[in-house]
């Protein structure tokens, strides 16, 4: 096939991004310049510190070569070569793991002929998964994400055309060429609110309160209970479903009624949460305190923001501050409305900060709040009707 040919049948399948976003694979690949004799680069994101996320790690473990297959034939349909595979530091195992892939894949022809593939070790902070505070990273300075345009397939890593995706996506492009757009077509599932459809399986992993925790491959559009009862066999002692993070902390929490919500790209429209993200969706139980899932979703992202932006440096911080004070019987029903306010004031959606981790922070805790609100109250200090609380009104006189 022709590098051209392969570009378009990516884009017929219309494969969606498996990191996160979910953006059409195709349609990034079409975005990138003509070559022009210079350096073409395809970035590949394995950092995976999305907290309750572990599906590329499986994946790493058990099928290298697939991803190192995708990488080959990327680089080839869109003209590129040098690729980095871009891995999360704390993954020593999977690192291992990559190195022999490649190293192998080197001693058979698959690179070194026109491509040339690296492995680098992320150094551990969370921003390091956004795309731009990859390339910063790959570079050798803080990952600072970079304020777009200019997007990455224009001037990307080292000034030059840059493709980044994830391995899960990578994983997929392989198949595709291999079986076609028809098999692909075959498995997931249609829009129902007119959007893009969600074609092909998908990695899911669950963790939490269920019986069998782990990584399920399953059509996109399965329903949560169906991937909670039948796959990991039920909640954990019988117990009550309460609600679930839809997939990776950032994308909010799916509420008690929303056990059927069907885990596809329509996820957020339907559900009112940021999106499917990962599809690595944590279980809560009945017996879950959702202020302390709050309050400890609020101090992941208060450590893990870089910086950069001041709504987010700050505003992350005084959401933590705030969610403390309510944990320990010390907050008012104000906090509860400048958490809210706070949380749609501050992110990439208003248009103060760069890249998204305000909007992660924020659609995770306005979901809990909004969803929890009476466990929320629960907490608040008890306000007193007494006037002064133990001061002793001042003697009206007579005049």
């Amino acid at each position: 096939m022709k590098p051209e040919d392969i570009v378009d049948l990516v884009k017929e399948s219309q494969l969606r991004g498996r990191g996160g976003a979910g953006f059409p694979c195709g349609l990034k690949w079409t975005f990138l310049p003509e070559p022009d004799g210079g350096r073409r680069y395809l970035a590949v994101n394995c950092d995976e510190a999305e907290p309750c996320t572990f599906k590329d790690r499986l994946l790493i473990d058990f099928d290298p070569h697939l991803v190192i297959e995708g990488i080959a034939i990327t680089c080839y349909a869109c003209r590129l070569d040098t690729a980095f595979f871009f891995i999360r530091g704390e993954y020593r195992h999977q690192v291992k793991v990559v190195e022999n892939a490649i190293k192998e894949a080197y001693d058979n022809g698959v690179f070194g002929k026109g491509i040339e593939c690296y492995l680098h070790r992320s150094a551990g902070a969370y921003i390091c998964g956004e795309e731009t505070g990859l390339l910063e990273a790959i570079e050798g300075k803080r990952a600072w994400p970079r304020i777009k345009p200019p997007f990455p397939a224009v001037k990307g890593l080292f000034g030059r055309p840059t493709i980044v995706n994830n391995v899960e996506t990578l994983a997929a492009v392989c198949p595709i060429v291999t079986n076609g757009v028809d098999w692909w077509k075959s498995m997931g599932c249609e829009s129902t609110i007119g959007g893009p459809p969600s074609y092909g399986p998908k990695l899911m992993g669950v963790s939490g309160h269920v019986n069998r925790p782990g990584v399920y491959e399953v059509d996109l559009g399965i329903p949560l209970r169906t991937l909670v009862e039948e796959h990991c066999q039920g909640m954990r002692g019988g117990k009550r479903f309460k609600g679930a993070i839809a997939g990776g902390i950032s994308m909010g929490v799916l509420g008690p009624d929303q056990f059927d919500a069907e885990m596809d790209f329509d996820i957020g429209r339907k559900y009112h949460v940021l999106g499917l993200g990962t599809a690595c969706p944590t279980i809560f139980d009945e017996d879950t305190d959702m202020v302390a899932v709050t309050r400890n979703i609020a101090r992941f992202f208060m450590n893990e923001s870089c910086g950069q932006c001041t709504p987010c440096r700050e505003g992350t911080r005084w959401m933590y501050q705030i969610l403390l004070r309510i944990e320990a019987g010390d907050g008012t029903s104000k906090d509860l409305d400048l958490l809210l306010e706070l949380g749609g004031s501050m992110g990439a959606m208003p248009g103060t900060t760069i890249c998204g981790l305000a909007d992660g922070n924020n659609w995770a805790v306005r979901t809990l709040v909004n969803r929890y609100r009476d466990e929320f109250e629960a907490r608040l200090k008890p306000v007193s009707s007494s006037i002064g609380r133990g001061r002793q009104p001042k003697q009206v006189v007579s005049l």
